[in-house]
Protein backbone atom coordinates (compact mmCIF):
# COMPACT_ATOMS: atom_id res chain seq x y z
CA UNK A 1 0.00 0.00 0.00
CA UNK A 2 2.84 2.30 1.00
CA UNK A 3 4.61 1.61 -2.74
CA UNK A 4 1.21 2.63 -4.20
CA UNK A 5 0.27 5.81 -2.43
CA UNK A 6 4.11 7.21 -2.86
CA UNK A 7 3.57 6.47 -6.15
CA UNK A 8 1.11 8.63 -6.72
CA UNK A 9 2.40 11.19 -4.64
CA UNK A 10 5.30 11.19 -6.79
CA UNK A 11 3.74 10.99 -9.87
CA UNK A 12 1.59 14.10 -8.23
CA UNK A 13 5.15 16.00 -7.40
CA UNK A 14 7.01 14.99 -10.95
CA UNK A 15 3.97 16.59 -12.81
CA UNK A 16 4.49 19.97 -10.68
CA UNK A 17 7.90 19.70 -11.28
CA UNK A 18 7.51 19.73 -14.96
CA UNK A 19 5.08 21.86 -15.27
CA UNK A 20 7.18 24.90 -13.01
CA UNK A 21 10.55 24.06 -14.96
CA UNK A 22 13.27 26.31 -13.61
CA UNK A 23 14.36 29.55 -12.46
CA UNK A 24 17.81 31.10 -12.91
CA UNK A 25 18.17 33.21 -10.16
CA UNK A 26 15.89 33.50 -6.85
CA UNK A 27 16.71 36.94 -4.48
CA UNK A 28 14.87 38.81 -2.45
CA UNK A 29 16.42 42.04 0.05
CA UNK A 30 18.43 40.09 2.12
CA UNK A 31 19.44 37.35 0.49
CA UNK A 32 22.04 36.42 -1.84
CA UNK A 33 22.01 34.68 -5.20
CA UNK A 34 22.17 31.25 -5.45
CA UNK A 35 21.53 28.40 -8.04
CA UNK A 36 17.97 27.26 -8.28
CA UNK A 37 16.50 24.48 -6.68
CA UNK A 38 15.29 21.55 -8.72
CA UNK A 39 11.85 22.35 -10.17
CA UNK A 40 11.11 25.90 -9.67
CA UNK A 41 8.27 27.49 -11.56
CA UNK A 42 9.43 30.14 -14.04
CA UNK A 43 7.80 33.64 -13.92
CA UNK A 44 5.10 33.07 -16.18
CA UNK A 45 3.72 30.01 -14.16
CA UNK A 46 3.64 31.43 -11.01
CA UNK A 47 1.68 34.87 -12.60
CA UNK A 48 -0.37 32.21 -14.06
CA UNK A 49 -1.34 30.54 -10.78
CA UNK A 50 -1.35 34.19 -9.03
CA UNK A 51 -4.35 34.89 -11.66
CA UNK A 52 -5.51 31.27 -10.41
CA UNK A 53 -6.45 31.98 -6.61
CA UNK A 54 -8.72 34.56 -5.09
CA UNK A 55 -6.59 37.90 -3.48
CA UNK A 56 -8.09 39.47 0.09
CA UNK A 57 -6.96 42.80 1.67
CA UNK A 58 -6.14 40.94 4.49
CA UNK A 59 -6.05 37.89 6.61
CA UNK A 60 -9.22 37.91 8.72
CA UNK A 61 -9.15 36.39 12.81
CA UNK A 62 -11.67 33.54 12.52
CA UNK A 63 -12.74 32.50 15.57
CA UNK A 64 -12.56 28.79 17.17
CA UNK A 65 -9.11 27.60 15.95
CA UNK A 66 -8.21 24.92 18.15
CA UNK A 67 -5.26 22.58 16.67
CA UNK A 68 -5.49 20.22 19.83
CA UNK A 69 -7.38 17.45 20.36
CA UNK A 70 -7.27 16.89 24.65
CA UNK A 71 -10.10 16.64 25.93
CA UNK A 72 -11.91 19.41 25.52
CA UNK A 73 -10.10 21.03 23.20
CA UNK A 74 -11.27 21.88 19.46
CA UNK A 75 -9.25 19.13 17.07
CA UNK A 76 -10.41 21.25 14.02
CA UNK A 77 -7.82 19.51 11.80
CA UNK A 78 -8.39 16.41 13.44
CA UNK A 79 -5.36 14.64 15.47
CA UNK A 80 -1.84 15.18 14.44
CA UNK A 81 -0.48 12.99 11.78
CA UNK A 82 -3.45 10.61 11.87
CA UNK A 83 -3.69 7.84 9.25
CA UNK A 84 -7.24 7.96 9.41
CA UNK A 85 -8.43 10.34 6.29
CA UNK A 86 -8.86 9.54 2.17
CA UNK A 87 -6.27 10.74 0.06
CA UNK A 88 -2.50 9.72 -0.42
CA UNK A 89 -0.84 7.96 2.64
CA UNK A 90 -4.37 7.56 4.19
CA UNK A 91 -5.28 3.96 5.72
CA UNK A 92 -2.11 2.71 4.96
CA UNK A 93 -1.22 1.91 8.64
CA UNK A 94 1.39 4.58 8.63
CA UNK A 95 1.28 8.15 10.14
CA UNK A 96 1.57 11.24 7.98
CA UNK A 97 4.50 12.09 9.49
CA UNK A 98 6.48 8.95 9.03
CA UNK A 99 4.84 8.99 5.62
CA UNK A 100 6.53 12.51 4.73
CA UNK A 101 9.66 11.36 6.18
CA UNK A 102 10.28 8.17 4.51
CA UNK A 103 9.49 10.46 0.98
CA UNK A 104 11.61 13.02 1.19
CA UNK A 105 14.77 11.31 3.05
CA UNK A 106 17.49 8.87 1.57
CA UNK A 107 19.14 6.24 3.20
CA UNK A 108 15.80 5.33 5.16
CA UNK A 109 15.84 2.82 7.86
CA UNK A 110 12.85 1.67 9.37
CA UNK A 111 11.81 0.36 12.73
CA UNK A 112 11.74 -3.36 12.40
CA UNK A 113 8.32 -5.24 12.74
CA UNK A 114 6.99 -1.75 11.52
CA UNK A 115 6.16 -2.79 8.31
CA UNK A 116 8.20 -0.30 6.88
CA UNK A 117 6.16 2.64 9.01
CA UNK A 118 8.00 4.01 11.73
CA UNK A 119 11.27 6.28 10.40
CA UNK A 120 13.84 5.52 12.80
CA UNK A 121 16.59 7.32 10.77
CA UNK A 122 17.78 9.25 7.33
CA UNK A 123 19.15 12.03 5.46
CA UNK A 124 17.48 15.16 4.33
CA UNK A 125 18.54 17.35 1.62
CA UNK A 126 16.64 20.64 3.49
CA UNK A 127 14.97 23.14 1.67
CA UNK A 128 14.30 25.54 3.61
CA UNK A 129 18.33 25.81 4.98
CA UNK A 130 19.87 23.89 1.64
CA UNK A 131 21.84 21.94 4.34
CA UNK A 132 22.46 17.96 4.25
CA UNK A 133 20.89 16.84 8.04
CA UNK A 134 21.05 13.94 9.36
CA UNK A 135 17.91 12.76 11.05
CA UNK A 136 17.37 9.71 13.85
CA UNK A 137 13.96 9.23 15.80
CA UNK A 138 16.04 10.22 19.16
CA UNK A 139 16.66 13.49 18.08
CA UNK A 140 13.22 13.76 16.28
CA UNK A 141 12.73 17.83 16.52
CA UNK A 142 15.40 18.87 14.34
CA UNK A 143 13.76 17.68 11.38
CA UNK A 144 10.13 18.43 11.53
CA UNK A 145 7.07 18.84 9.13
CA UNK A 146 5.85 21.63 7.64
CA UNK A 147 2.47 23.07 6.22
CA UNK A 148 3.53 25.04 3.72
CA UNK A 149 0.08 26.58 3.81
CA UNK A 150 0.16 26.90 7.60
CA UNK A 151 -2.90 25.36 9.30
CA UNK A 152 -3.59 28.43 11.42
CA UNK A 153 -4.16 30.97 7.99
CA UNK A 154 -5.85 28.10 6.37
CA UNK A 155 -8.70 28.43 9.22
CA UNK A 156 -8.98 32.23 9.41
CA UNK A 157 -8.76 32.23 5.24
CA UNK A 158 -11.89 29.62 4.78
CA UNK A 159 -11.21 26.18 6.48
CA UNK A 160 -13.14 27.36 9.17
CA UNK A 161 -16.30 26.57 6.82
CA UNK A 162 -15.06 23.40 5.50
CA UNK A 163 -16.28 19.83 6.48
CA UNK A 164 -14.06 18.08 9.32
CA UNK A 165 -12.84 15.53 6.79
CA UNK A 166 -11.32 17.95 3.99
CA UNK A 167 -9.79 20.18 6.94
CA UNK A 168 -8.37 16.69 8.07
CA UNK A 169 -6.90 15.85 4.34
CA UNK A 170 -5.43 18.90 3.95
CA UNK A 171 -3.64 19.08 7.18
CA UNK A 172 -1.92 15.48 5.79
CA UNK A 173 -1.74 16.08 2.26
CA UNK A 174 1.39 14.52 1.53
CA UNK A 175 0.83 15.23 -2.18
CA UNK A 176 0.63 19.34 -2.11
CA UNK A 177 1.37 20.47 1.59
CA UNK A 178 3.49 19.18 3.29
CA UNK A 179 7.48 19.20 3.26
CA UNK A 180 9.94 18.05 5.62
CA UNK A 181 12.46 20.81 6.99
CA UNK A 182 14.74 21.79 10.01
CA UNK A 183 13.19 22.52 13.15
CA UNK A 184 14.28 25.77 13.88
CA UNK A 185 13.17 27.20 10.44
CA UNK A 186 9.80 25.71 10.64
CA UNK A 187 9.70 27.00 14.34
CA UNK A 188 10.55 30.42 12.62
CA UNK A 189 7.93 30.13 9.62
CA UNK A 190 4.97 29.22 12.48
CA UNK A 191 2.14 30.52 10.90
CA UNK A 192 3.49 33.25 8.59
CA UNK A 193 2.19 33.06 5.55
CA UNK A 194 5.01 34.50 2.24
CA UNK A 195 4.72 38.69 2.87
CA UNK A 196 6.25 37.53 6.50
CA UNK A 197 8.21 34.75 5.80
CA UNK A 198 10.11 33.33 3.24
CA UNK A 199 12.55 30.57 3.40
CA UNK A 200 16.05 31.24 4.22
CA UNK A 201 17.62 29.17 1.58
CA UNK A 202 17.14 31.65 -1.24
CA UNK A 203 17.74 28.88 -3.90
CA UNK A 204 13.99 27.72 -3.22
CA UNK A 205 12.12 30.87 -3.18
CA UNK A 206 10.21 30.48 -6.85
CA UNK A 207 9.91 27.06 -5.64
CA UNK A 208 8.25 28.00 -2.57
CA UNK A 209 6.14 30.36 -4.15
CA UNK A 210 4.90 28.02 -6.51
CA UNK A 211 4.48 25.66 -3.91
CA UNK A 212 2.03 28.03 -2.19
CA UNK A 213 -0.08 28.93 -4.54
CA UNK A 214 -0.49 25.58 -5.84
CA UNK A 215 -2.17 24.55 -2.41
CA UNK A 216 -4.18 27.62 -2.22
CA UNK A 217 -5.51 27.27 -5.65
CA UNK A 218 -5.87 23.42 -4.85
CA UNK A 219 -8.07 24.28 -2.15
CA UNK A 220 -9.35 27.57 -3.53
CA UNK A 221 -8.00 29.41 -0.21
CA UNK A 222 -7.17 33.22 -1.00
CA UNK A 223 -3.73 35.04 -0.40
CA UNK A 224 -3.86 38.74 0.94
CA UNK A 225 -2.89 41.89 -1.11
CA UNK A 226 0.18 41.56 0.91
CA UNK A 227 1.39 37.81 -0.25
CA UNK A 228 0.53 38.70 -3.87
CA UNK A 229 2.66 41.49 -3.66
CA UNK A 230 5.41 38.91 -2.09
CA UNK A 231 4.80 36.10 -4.36
CA UNK A 232 5.01 38.47 -7.91
CA UNK A 233 8.21 40.02 -6.53
CA UNK A 234 9.21 36.63 -6.02
CA UNK A 235 7.92 35.85 -9.34
CA UNK A 236 10.07 38.73 -10.75
CA UNK A 237 13.21 36.93 -10.11
CA UNK A 238 12.46 33.96 -11.95
CA UNK A 239 13.36 32.55 -15.17
CA UNK A 240 10.67 33.90 -17.88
Amino acid sequence: MRKLWAATALVIAAVMMAAFGSCDRTVLPGFSPAAPAPGSPTRVQIEQLLAQVRVVAARPDALGYERGCKNGEGCVFGPAWTDDYDGPGGHDGCGTRDNVLALSMSEVEFRAGTRDCVVLSGSLADPYSGERLQFTKSDAGKIQIDHVYPLSAAWDMGANTWLADKRIRFANDVAFNLLAVNGADNQSKSDKTPSQWMPPNAAYHCFYAGKYLSVAAQYELPITQDDQKALASVASTCAA
